[in-house]
């Protein structure tokens, strides 16, 4: 076996198609867009590669031919937030052989080592965890944008290496039109007739207040959270601009308290309903059988990106009230064309928002797990801490 660091075109091309390969007969499959892959190993497009850094490999057989791939990467930010300064290993795909799985990892372990790294996460993405994020273990369903997708065999590859789970992650399902239980109304009560809380859906003209909106909630709520830094301005705007062009104003919601910022909820048009018609392109042709695929109305699903509640409003019946509200606008409405309804992810060590979640009727539908391997194999294995 032969590996190969992705540093010509031809061997991102290979980085990029050897998943397609793969999976060619799988129904399951969508194949993300090229770009999006390509963005997380862009200087220009990853600001984190400003300070951190990423490598990536194919590995080929005896005869040339790629049978496996991986990514390697430190963020800068967030590895020494852990008690062992923790690398990320993604993107990681392989045939059904352990020994090759087991070069992609000693590699990847050996470029974390030589850079001061003393445990490594994965699968996980170079950037938020809203993305590329866990390995799919149960619910092989088609993947949501820009989740990852992976065969049943990988979980055996990763635990059989010595991988441990960091954290389960559940996806949550619903359909959109099943009613909510009354308990849900009872909650959400108190906080609707309380003139002093509100509830709204976005107005795209208005995108910088409701990104700083979203900032505030963000850092209040999400920064207690191991790993996870507190986000700029700049940073909030650039993901409402990334948004832009697909947002449907009608789902993402937000709460507020005095007039001010307190939850949000932000959903999207489940994209993958649409792009996997453009077979991972999004050149001209690419972006015509996406908008004629639209307007036909091929995507009906929705998809729950994030959610939030600023911890001084938390289990005062507030999330339950922002659902109820934005029910009354998406339930029963012809010109919303959403049948079902999926949450992104909600980690084990959060069972607070795993118990919202079911409130709303919500069933879990997929589930992922974060790994963590540390490479002193003497010292004790901890999972993400729960939170209280």
């Amino acid at each position: 076996m032969q590996l190969l660091e992705v540093n010509t075109p031809e061997l991102v091309q290979e980085f990029l198609l050897f998943q397609v390969k793969l999976y060619k007969k799988d129904l399951n499959y969508i194949r993300p867009l090229d770009k999006d892959i390509e963005s997380v190993f862009d200087p220009k497009k990853n600001k984190l590669l400003r300070s951190g850094e990423a490598i990536r490999w194919v590995l080929c057989d005896d005869k040339g031919k790629t049978i496996g791939r991986v990514a390697a990467f430190i963020n800068k930010k967030t590895a020494n937030t852990y008690e062992q300064p923790t690398g990320g290993l993604g993107f990681f795909d392989c045939i059904n052989d352990q020994q090759a799985a087991n070069l992609l990892f000693d590699t990847s372990r050996d470029w974390l080592k030589a850079r001061g790294m003393e445990a490594m996460d994965g699968p996980i993405n170079f950037g938020d965890r809203d993305r590329w994020w866990g390995l799919m273990v149960d619910g092989f369903h088609a993947p949501t944008y820009c989740m990852n997708y992976n065969a049943p065999y990988y979980q055996q590859l990763f635990e059989n290496y010595g991988f441990e789970v960091y954290f389960k992650q559940f996806v949550y399902y619903r359909t959109v039109e099943e009613k909510l239980e009354p308990e849900v109304y009872r909650k959400a009560t108190a906080i609707l007739e309380n003139p002093d809380y509100h509830f709204q859906h976005m107005n795209k003209k208005e995108l910088k207040k409701y990104a700083e909106d979203f900032r505030t909630v963000y850092n209040k709520s999400w920064t207690k959270f191991e790993g996870v830094k507190a986000m700029s301005e700049t940073h909030a705007m650039s993901i409402m601009n990334q948004l832009k062009p697909v947002l449907d104003e009608r789902i993402v919601w937000f709460g507020y308290y005095k007039d001010e910022p307190i939850s949000f909820f932000i959903c999207l048009p489940e994209l993958n309903q649409l792009f996997k018609y453009t077979n991972g392109k999004l050149d001209l042709w690419g972006k015509l059988k996406f908008a004629y695929h639209r307007w036909k109305g091929d995507g009906k699903g929705m998809f729950g990106i994030v959610f939030g509640v600023a911890p001084e409003h938390q289990r005062k019946g507030v999330e339950t009230a922002m659902v109820v509200s934005s029910s009354k606008i998406i339930q029963n409405n012809p010109s919303i064309p959403y049948e079902e309804f999926q949450m992104n992810w909600i980690g084990d060590f959060n069972p607070k928002m795993m118990n919202v979640a079911v409130q709303v009727g919500g069933r879990i539908y997929k589930t992922y797990h974060s790994y963590r391997y540390l490479f002193d194999r003497t010292k004790e294995f901890k999972r993400m801490p729960v939170l209280s």
